[in-house]
């Protein structure tokens, strides 16, 4: 994915040396800042990194909804806010330790800082300074000086710095003018903003029930990395310097509140969080003797790795395995890492588990084995988004079964009350052209190029499904369906317009 430098959107680096009043100073209409925010996430939605990961999704999302309850609560996220912004988060299969926050509340995560972490605290650190950003309008701020230029300029400026950690010759190909060029070095937050998304994202971080102390063993690992910096490997202090300040600022914030340690040592690191952070360090680095390193570690088998320490690793030896197409390594691998964990009595670490065990069954074509290990107990039960996804996936690989149907109205309701759940949408498309079903599986999709911002993309998916209503009888039903594809068609129509008119 782009390097998506979190704090890469201040177009102006002198700040008031006095807080600014929170929510006030912007002259950028919210509209505004969501289409701009828009057009860059296209771009983002297209790049090949861009990532879609039923397990880490669900991570981040678990992380993040108190975080945003908390703001909306502590009176930070306004309902206009909350109502008019994206809030969608993006994964990103990058390396480097990173997070982003775009204009119109797009937000998002490369894996490099999942693989880093070691707590949920120290994830949610992060996403609550972001959330900070976005709600403190920083962004708009930063642009309201900048407003000779135009949303494009800016867009395609942004689009061009946050290209630079990935291709030099890339960012010269979207930066717009020398204007933009020469002002990529002042895209930074200022000092007093970078302070006020500590002090907000300090109370949200609290008041959404994590450890505070996740703030400054973060901090403490950016800074760790700071030595590292120069080389490109840790784009965000770059973009969020770390002062001596800010760090003890939160170590302060902590004493007040009664947390007088700070030490990385007190703050737990789970099974579940362990394996969650093993299987972003595989997915970020995908080259082989990247992936064998990982079925070689030390701390497999090391007496001085903690059993945290050692399920993270055989998480992440399996993993690798299995991207390495070595099946019987992936099967011993696993029964090692099944054995210690079911010795927890971890039953959302046994879970995670469960989930790799049915990805490995899909990856060797074994979609039966699929649904056995995730069909729920007793039948009934709501399956959590990660086992629907798998489990959609599996029966459309299979011969026609009873439970296709009820799984496509499972489908049906995710994509009702999440639209913008691409990879749900292509699932239920899967499930229904494999029913037979054609024309709402066109249509599907077309949602999902929608989900995406591919207004082109989705053009082409919503005409192939009025052309089959016209030359196709329609079963009972469909032609509400085909009035359904008619609309969103013009819809997907005008929105290329305006795209194209932006240009």
């Amino acid at each position: 994915m782009l390097s998506l430098l979190t704090a890469a959107l201040c177009l102006q680096p002198a700040w008031p040396q006095a807080l600014p009043t929170l929510g006030h100073g912007e002259s950028i209409s919210l509209g505004a800042e969501r289409q701009l925010g828009d057009r860059i996430a296209r771009e983002l939605y297209r790049d090949p990194d861009y990532l879609e990961d039923p397990v880490l999704d669900e991570y981040i999302q678990r992380l993040w909804a108190p975080l945003v309850k908390a703001a909306a609560a502590r009176g930070e996220l306004s309902p206009e806010l909350q109502e008019r912004f994206a809030w969608r988060i993006l994964l990103g299969r990058d390396r480097t330790v990173n997070a982003f926050a775009l204009p119109g509340g797009y937000l998002g995560v490369h894996l490099g800082l999942i693989a880093v972490v070691t707590s949920d605290d120290e994830l949610a650190s992060v996403l609550a300074h972001e959330i900070s950003h976005v709600t403190q309008r920083h962004i708009a701020r930063s642009m309201d000086d900048q407003s000779k230029m135009t949303p494009w300029v800016i867009g395609s400026m942004i689009l061009g710095v946050l290209a630079a950690s990935k291709s030099a010759q890339g960012a010269q190909a979207l930066i717009v003018g020398g204007q933009a060029a020469a002002m990529q070095s002042q895209l930074s937050y200022s000092r007093d903003m970078e302070r006020e998304a500590d002090r907000v994202g300090y109370g949200v971080l609290s008041d959404a029930g994590y450890d505070p102390r996740g703030f400054v063993t973060m901090f403490a690992k950016l800074q760790q990395a700071a030595g590292v910096n120069d080389n490109g490997a840790f784009p965000y202090l770059r973009s969020h310097p770390l002062t001596s300040e800010r760090i003890a600022d939160m170590q302060a914030r902590q004493q007040l509140s009664g947390n007088l340690s700070g030490n990385s040592s007190t703050v737990t690191q789970d099974l579940t969080q362990s394996m969650l952070a093993a299987r972003a360090r595989v997915m970020s680095n995908g080259n082989v003797d990247a992936l064998k390193a990982w079925t070689q570690d030390s701390k497999i088998n090391s007496p001085q790795a903690t059993p945290t320490q050692q399920v993270g690793a055989l998480y992440a030896a399996t993993l690798a395995h299995l991207q390495l197409r070595d099946s019987a390594s992936a099967e011993r691998s696993l029964q090692s890492l099944e054995r210690r964990v079911q010795d927890s009595g971890s039953e959302p670490a046994i879970r995670v588990v469960r989930l790799l065990k049915a990805e490995m069954a899909a990856r060797q074509e074994r979609f039966g084995a699929v649904l056995s290990l995730l069909l729920p107990s007793p039948p009934g039960t709501a399956l959590a988004r990660p086992e629907l996804i798998a489990v959609a996936q599996a029966l459309a690989r299979l011969p026609p079964q009873p439970m296709r149907n009820e799984v496509i109205g499972t489908l049906r309701e995710l994509v009702q009350q999440i639209p913008q759940d691409a990879q749900a949408w292509n699932t239920l498309a899967s499930l229904l052209a494999a029913q037979g079903m054609t024309l709402p599986a066109l249509r599907a999709e077309g949602e999902a190029q929608m989900a995406r911002m591919d207004w082109t993309g989705a053009v082409d998916r919503f005409r192939a499904a009025q052309d089959w209503a016209r030359n196709n009888r329609l079963a009972a039903g469909e032609h509400i369906e085909a009035s359904i594809v008619d609309t969103r068609l013009r819809q997907a129509q005008t929105l290329v317009r305006e795209m194209q008119t932006q240009r």
